[in-house]
């Protein structure tokens, strides 16, 4: 067949995909009515899930599966805007790395608002500004963000979804290496470029900021500095990149929190966080743990903080596999108040494929 013909099928092929492209949009506004007139959040990650889920199983190649995740995402952006008008709340400004997160999880099609600390984030959802958040919540080198979760100790929003995403730091700048005499960017982001700091820039004031994109602000206004950002970051701020990939673990990545009001239904492959407090005796935290095992329940992850509102008192957060509506869990979450003095239940929300 000509190449004038195959553009032809092509352009055929395009007329369909428009048309039912539309078809389902008109659908989507009719779901938006519906979650409107039930009182349900618009962004449903349980649905994101299935339709995900779904759309790889009727993919038979050759498009890859990682591009049909990123049409999709992108369908489903636009779906979320005419269902209503959604305001994602997320760290920094545009260019950092929680607004890249916010961007995989919503796509392009939603309305970003800018906020300048991760209490902001939980402040915006909280009075409405917002209809959901972003924040980091661990790095797989540096570990836990503590500020985040000293949040969700006293805020009532829950974990509707999460998302991993690859980091990737750049050392940008106005000038040249050797002219470098003082370093933006968050304290998590020193951390992951710990050796190679130490290595080539061992002189260089490290100045901590809230985000990424605030360093590269500051090195574009400062003589003689740079910022460790993303390569967006440079290019929104009109930095050059000094040296690529600086971060000390190629396997750098960091998981982002979706916060919102409302709750999420099961979707089969959960994961449920919570939060509580022991009673001040020996062998009290295994004592808190037996549920758990008793009702074969996978911890994924334990983390403890102080309380901050008694010497040597501490709240411990755990992750587990399951949904708190799920029967096991909910006997285990039984057992566990029983004996602790606290327990909150921070979300149930869908496990990463």
């Amino acid at each position: 067949m000509s190449l004038k013909n195959l553009r032809k099928k092509i352009d055929t092929i395009d007329n369909k995909v428009v048309r039912l492209l539309n078809d389902r949009a008109n659908v989507s506004l009719a779901i938006g009515k519906e979650k409107l007139k039930n009182h349900k959040g618009i962004y449903s990650p349980n649905r994101e899930k299935e339709v995900f889920k779904r759309v790889r199983a009727l993919n038979k190649g050759p498009m890859n599966p990682e591009a049909f995740e990123a049409i999709y995402r992108e369908i489903m952006s636009s779906s979320l805007a005419l269902e209503k008008p959604l305001n994602i709340g997320y760290l920094g400004t545009q260019g950092s790395f929680t607004h890249l997160a916010a961007n995989k999880k919503f796509g392009s099609q939603v309305d970003y608002i800018s906020c300048q600390s991760i209490p902001e984030v939980f402040q915006r959802v909280e009075h409405g500004d917002c209809d959901y958040g972003v924040v980091p919540i661990e790095n797989s080198i540096e570990g836990a963000v503590t500020h985040t979760l000293d949040l969700l100790v006293d805020s009532d929003l829950k974990i509707c979804a999460q998302c991993m995403l690859k980091i990737s730091h750049h050392l940008i700048s106005k000038t040249s290496l050797k002219s470098i005499k003082k370093i933006y960017s968050n304290p998590q982001v020193f951390g992951q470029c710990r050796n190679w700091l130490h290595q080539n820039l061992p002189q260089a004031g490290q100045i901590w900021v809230t985000s990424t994109t605030q360093a590269a602000q500051m090195a574009t206004k400062n003589k003689n500095s740079a910022a460790i950002a993303s390569s967006i970051a440079a290019k929104v701020y009109n930095l050059k990149i000094i040296k690529s990939n600086i971060q000390d673990v190629a396997h750098n990545t960091t998981r982002f929190l979706v916060i919102a009001l409302q709750d999420v239904p099961p979707t089969g492959q959960d994961r449920t966080s919570i939060l509580f407090s022991i009673k001040d005796k020996v062998g009290a935290l295994h004592d808190m743990l037996a549920p758990f095992h008793k009702n074969k329940i996978n911890l994924t992850k334990i983390e403890s903080r102080p309380s901050k509102k008694r010497a040597w008192d501490y709240f411990f957060f755990v992750d587990f596999e399951g949904h708190r509506q799920d029967a096991n869990v909910k006997k285990a979450l039984a057992q566990l108040e029983k004996m602790c003095k606290y327990l909150k239940v921070i979300g149930s929300y869908p496990l990463l494929k």
